[in-house]
């Protein structure tokens, strides 16, 4: 698996999760979502993403989106 395609995995258990959280714990959860979303965004226009900077120490092989 690439840094790309473990972003995208990551990114859809974070979004899956928080609403799991949200429908049978706390509405709040969605807070959690629109973050994921929103970094989503703005990575799509930087190219700057937190979670493949650690992804990428932790010795994920890089992908053409996050090289």
């Amino acid at each position: 698996m690439n840094l790309d395609r473990a972003i995208f995995a990551f990114a859809g258990a974070m979004v899956l999760g928080s609403l799991a959280l949200a429908h049978f714990h706390s509405p709040n959860w969605l807070y959690l979502t629109a973050f994921v979303g929103l970094n989503l965004f703005q990575s799509a226009f930087t190219g700057f993403c937190p979670a493949a900077i650690i992804l990428r120490k932790l010795g994920v092989q890089s992908g053409c989106a996050f090289s």
